[in-house]
């Protein structure tokens, strides 16, 4: 029985470079089954032979759509029976949120020597639950795509420009991170439209079931089951609410962005209502729009009128952290 099955997506592009150092780490340690797919599509023929070396944990290599490819088929392909093995996720990839809020950060192979040391002990105290986000079109009989982290409306946007405008220039991960982030807070705070900005977004309705619907114009809306967002972050302001989903929506006006920007500055985020940032949890969110993006872990889907998406929860699964 190989004690680690490892997921590898030789397109993603942080494999381009990282791939050749992984497949030597596998090749001097036995007890890693490595299976390398092509395609997203090949996914589920990955984890149906995975599944026959029963392994203890399985690690995704790639990117966000890698991993949101790889969760889906792994919570409801059903190739592990009702017991699937504790996932952990190598920071590979252009965000790595998810394997932020897993511990996993810095080099990929040390990350993937501590999953190695962990499988051959008590994998017991380092083994966390997380639900993940559910997105159908709300009709009965559909396959739903699951995920941790969703964007929308204006932060949607920001993320196709950053992959579309910024990416293709071909600067450090961070670098393009901030030119984006400061893009963005030029377009909101002084109004200017340009085509090297991001666009200005679509309005949206979104309707969070038990409380309440929100409708407009949003800098940004932001849906996820993680503990921790980017630079170590969290998502305050809503711990007296129930609900494994968590969203964070910021009307589209100077005077909220600068509200969001001070607060979370200081750690009062989401504890004045009145100045535009909204915070809640919840079990189950609608967004509909006139061809509004959103994206799931890297995947793009679009909310209409009369083709909401709809988010909801699955029960806790398991991830295996490996911070101390």
């Amino acid at each position: 029985m190989a004690r680690v099955a490892l997921l590898s997506n030789p397109r993603s592009t942080g494999n381009r470079s990282l791939l050749p150092r992984v497949r030597s780490f596998c090749a001097e340690h036995k007890d890693i089954f490595h299976y390398e797919v092509e395609h997203v599509e090949q996914i589920g023929q990955a984890l149906k032979t995975i599944a026959r070396v029963k392994p203890k944990v399985l690690v995704i290599n790639g990117g966000d759509g890698t991993v949101q490819a790889a969760l889906t088929e792994l919570y409801q392909g059903g190739h592990f029976g009702d017991a699937p093995p504790p996932v952990a996720v190598l920071p590979n990839g252009k965000t790595n949120l998810i394997a932020l809020d897993l511990g996993a950060v810095g080099d990929p192979i040390v990350a993937l020597e501590r999953v190695l040391e962990l499988a051959r002990t008590d994998m017991a105290p380092h083994i966390v639950a997380r639900e993940l986000i559910q997105l159908s079109d709300g009709k009965a009989g559909g396959r739903p795509v699951l995920g941790m982290f969703l964007g929308g409306a204006g932060l949607a946007d920001v993320m196709l420009y950053c992959r579309h405008k910024i990416y293709p220039l071909g600067l450090p991960n961070g670098i393009s991170h901030v030119l984006t982030a400061i893009a963005a807070i030029v377009s909101i705070l002084f109004g200017i439209r340009a085509a090297f900005l991001p666009p200005r977004p679509s309005p949206v309705k979104v309707t969070m079931l038990r409380q309440g619907q929100l409708q407009g114009s949003f800098a940004l809306l932001m849906v996820t089951t993680l503990e921790k967002l980017l630079l170590g972050g969290q998502l305050p302001g809503s711990a007296k609410q129930t609900g494994a989903l968590k969203m964070m929506i910021v009307e589209r006006t100077p005077r909220a962005m600068w509200h969001a920007l001070v607060d979370t500055i200081r750690g009062k985020l989401g504890t004045n209502r009145d100045n535009g940032v909204h915070l809640e949890r919840g079990d189950e969110i609608r967004i509909e729009g006139d061809h509004s993006s959103v994206i799931l872990d890297g995947e793009l889907f679009e909310a209409n009128v009369d083709h909401p998406i709809v988010l909801r929860t699955t029960p806790p699964v398991p991830f295996l952290r490996l911070a101390a």
